[in-house]
Formats: structure tokens, sequence, C-alpha cells
């Protein structure tokens, strides 16, 4: 097939071909729509680039659903027209700053305006669909480049780098074409099943927490919820995995753990195992953890806290300290983890290896350590928390404002949302159940702390409801009056008993279908304004 391009290097020299040679061997198949391409390397040499060429005729009317890179990546169905905000117009002095590519793929891959780009799954929606689905994550990201200008898709698999030794073998393509994605979900098998009710203490008091509000908020649950998560603010400094603030906890942790677990629920607690902040002992202590560029400059993950360093996965002196870290707090008797910011994992890859293998060997330690524990994957790239977690976030956090501020607006396509999370729940949906149970973030009904219209409370907690298998509040729901009770009561129906027949945007507009207690109901939600409507 000449729609396809391998190029490699040896001692400096770049070859492309479309087939074997004298220095790779090029293994290429296709059955039932699902085509592998394999190499071999007849000599040691390092892969450049892999590319295949898939001619598409795009009309006006189609829209275009590119699975974003990771949890918190703007993920729903576009026209020509729409596009993730990139960074090719931020002053390199607030990128220098602010580190915004690092939260994406624009860190290796600096997309524009004039193509979709998404990451293993991708589909046409229109009079002649298309979908895309790779099961090579593992080995290689698949870029689906979607140029609808020029009535062609191109597919990239992120090798570049990859070293191969001679004889060794690489699936470099593996992906399937089809109408649609059903049977591409339905091949995968989630952990669990299980739904669950929870409370985090974040989107309330932020790291703003201490034994006692915590404790409080406990206490305020009924029996209804199955989960009490600890968030961020109990550490000293991010990084600092295992010194807890003793001004804020002066009885540590344990105590916390065994009364939530008096109260029958699951403890969970929050980490970010891959990042350490400025402030941190880790960081001071040991720089030689940190990922460094090539400059031997610091590879951060992001603008947060003081600034949040990747640690580098190369160290096995970091690797035994996530290790020691994910070991601690089993052993203190938290039951759920929420691991966040993952995508820091592969900010600097396994020498010689891919992204995808690097987030693999990172993911893959998260699960040996923590064994039957459920963990919930968050800033994670999807494919790789792919029938390894339990739960996975599937958008951006929920902001207490409904398009967050408006300078924020222009920056990158991972930023806080509750406008562009309740569109990731609805388009990423199919994942549920398959790869993971989805968590779609918190819902919030308060009318303090918070500026979210009463409409827009209501709906962020019925498409929550409907939409998501974790289902999550920082709210004191003790303190609800009965006009918000009769909203939860109504959303635990939805998120028990309701199924999601359909699913689809109509311009400015997502027309849901979903069947409840044997009926079937109809709603349209307007994504501009947030507002939710039973037809």
């Amino acid at each position: 097939m000449n729609d396809l391009l391998v190029s490699y290097r040896i001692t400096g020299q770049v070859t492309e071909v479309s087939g074997s040679n004298e220095d790779l061997l090029i293994e290429d198949t296709v059955s039932g729509g699902r085509r592998t391409v394999t190499v071999t390397a007849l000599k040691q040499l390092r892969l450049y680039e892999a590319s295949v060429q898939l001619p598409k005729t795009f009309r006006a009317s189609d829209l275009v659903l590119a699975n974003g890179y990771q949890s918190w990546t703007e993920t729903r169905p576009m026209t020509r027209r729409e596009h993730l905000n990139n960074l090719r117009r931020i002053p390199a002095v607030i990128e220098d700053r602010f580190h915004f590519k690092s939260y994406g793929s624009q860190a290796f891959w600096p997309f524009d305006d004039s193509y979709h780009l998404g990451f293993d799954i991708a589909s046409v929606q229109g009079e002649e669909p298309l979908f895309i689905g790779s099961y090579n994550y593992k080995n290689a990201y698949l870029l689906i480049q979607i140029l609808e200008d020029e009535n062609r898709i191109v597919l990239h698999s992120d090798v570049s780098h990859r070293l191969l030794k001679e004889g060794e073998r690489f699936t470099i393509f593996d992906y399937v074409l089809a109408e649609d994605g059903r049977a591409y979900y339905e091949s995968f098998r989630p952990r669990t099943q299980k739904k669950l009710l929870g409370y985090t203490s974040w989107y309330n008091h932020y790291q703003n927490i201490n034994e006692q509000l915590i404790l409080d908020a406990l206490e305020g649950l009924d029996s209804r919820f199955d989960l009490f998560q600890i968030d961020d603010g109990f550490e000293t400094y991010v990084g600092d995995w295992l010194d807890v603030d003793p001004v804020r906890f002066p009885n540590g942790l344990r105590p916390i753990v065994d009364r939530i677990h008096e109260k029958g629920m699951l403890a969970g607690i929050w980490l970010s195992p891959f990042v350490a902040e400025n402030k941190s002992k880790l960081l001071q202590d040991h720089p030689d953890w940190i990922a460094h560029d090539k400059n031997d400059d610091m590879i951060y993950a992001g603008c947060n806290w003081s600034g949040d360093a990747a640690l580098d996965i190369n160290n096995p002196a970091a690797i035994d300290y996530v290790r020691r870290v994910l070991r601690h707090y089993v052993d203190l008797g938290f039951d759920f983890f929420k691991l966040d910011f993952l995508y820091a994992s592969n900010l600097r890859r396994i020498h010689g290896k891919t992204h995808a293998e690097t987030a693999e060997f990172a993911y893959g330690l998260i699960r040996e350590e923590l064994g039957d524990r459920l963990i919930l994957g968050c800033g994670a790239t999807l494919s790789n928390c792919f029938e390894r977690f339990d739960y996975c976030r599937i958008g951006p956090d929920v902001s207490l404002r409904f398009d967050d501020v408006p300078y924020m607006r222009i920056f990158h396509p991972e930023r806080i949302s509750t406008k562009v999370t309740l569109q990731n729940t609805m388009f990423r949906r199919e994942m549920d159940g398959h790869m993971f149970l989805n968590d779609p973030d918190v819902f919030l009904l308060r009318d303090d702390n918070i500026r979210l219209s009463k409409a827009q409370r209501e709906s962020l907690t019925k498409i929550n409801a409907l939409f998501g298998s974790l289902l999550m509040t920082s709210d004191d729901i003790a303190g609800y009056g009965e006009d918000k009770k009769e909203v939860l009561e109504q959303a635990l129906k939805l998120f028990y008993e309701g199924n999601v027949l359909d699913c689809r945007r109509e311009g400015r507009t997502i027309r849901i279908t979903y069947e409840l207690q044997g009926e079937t109901h109809r709603m349209t939600y307007d994504f501009n304004r947030g507002i939710l409507k039973e037809e």
C-alpha cells in the first residue's frame, strides 16, 4: 500500500520508505477493517516518523469529534471552522512563565487551526460517517490529523526517536475504520461496574482544609454516600507526600480513615505522584529527581502551586519514591486513590521509548503498587487508563463560574471550565462502562461560594448524574433545603436508573434521549448558556 510512509535514522541520516528494505522489514495486514503495521529493525535504528494517508470527502455539514490528548482536553463535535485553542499566538514570555503547553499535546505536537487533531479515537459525523479507533496505545499514540479543506485524514504514529535494536519488532499502527465506534468500544472491559456517590473536599475549600473541617464534612453525609475523599491541602507541599501538615492535621490521617470506615464509606485520598512544587523538600533536596530538558532546564507540568515540576521517570530513586508513597497510603487504609496530573509522567520519556510506552510504565507501576484498590485517573492520557484504572476523569475541572474568567478562555484547551467539561461528559460517554467508568467531576447545588446560576447548577447535576458513573460533590448536603433535596433525589434516579439512548449536537444545542423506569425522555441542552430543558 503506497499510503504508508515510515522514516528512520541510522547514524544521523534520515531514510523514508513505504515498504521493506535492507534496514527495515515492514509487515502490513488488513482484516475486517482493522489494519496492523509492524516493523522489524534489520539494523539498529531510530524511528523518526510513520504516517498513513486516508482520502475522505468532507461536506460543509460534517461534524468532527476528535478525542483530546488527556482528561482535561476539550472534546466535543466541531464544525470545520471551530478549533481548539492553540498557543501559537501566546508570547514566549508568557509560555516561559506559565508552561501552558505542558498541559497537553502541544508539549510535543504544536497544532494550528488548519485541522482537527484527535488522539487514538476520532469520528466524522455526517452523511458518510467514519470512526477511527486505535488499539496501539500501549506502543504509540495515534495522532489523527483531520484536514477537511484538503479532503484527507493523516494518521501519525507517535514514534519519534523510538530506538529499535537489531532484530526488534515493533507495532507502529493498529487501528480500525468503521461507520461507528460501537464494536470498538464494546471490545473493552472495565475493571468495575460499581457506581459511586461521593464527597470531595476540593470544590468548596480547595487547599484550605484541616482535620476539624474534614470531620465536620464527613458527619454531614448520610448513608447514601459510598465515598469520602480528602483532596489537596493535607500535605505540607505538593511532592512531600510523606509529610502531612502537622498544624492542619495534628493527628495525621489515620484517625480520619478510621472514622470514614466507621461510617461505612470508602476512604479516598488525592495524590499527584509525578510532580513536585518548587517549595517542596523533594525538589530542594533531590533536584536530580526532577526531569530536565536538553538545555538542563527543569521541565514543568504547568503553573500550579509554587510551580509544578515533573519527576524524571528515568531516575530509579524518583520511581522508588513514588512506589513508597503509594504503599504508605495503602498502609494507612485508603481504599480509593484519585491520582492527578498523570500526564506529567511522560513529559520526559524513558530513553529510547515513546510517550505511550513511558505512560504505560508509569500507570502500570501505580496499579502494581495499589493492587486491588480503586483508582481514579485524572489529568491522564486516557488510553493508558483503558482497562487499568477503575474510574477516569473525562473533562476539565468544574469552574465556579460557567466558563471561568474571560482571560483564561484564550489559553490552553485543558483549562478549568464548567462549560467545557459538560460537553466532554456527554461526548466521551461511550468510554463509560467499557474502558473504565467515567468521572464527570462534581455537581454543585449550593448557593454560597459559587457564581453558577440556579439553572446552571441544576443542569450540571442532572447531566453528571445521567452520563457519569462517579457522582461527586463538595457541598454541605446536610444544609440543603427542600428544593435542593428534590433536585438531588431526581439526579440520583438518573444516576442509578437512567440510560442514555442518544446524544447529538444540533447547531448550538445538544439533543439527549434517555430511558428512565421504562419510559423514553428527551432533553435539550443549550451549551452556550448551560441550560438543560426537558422536552
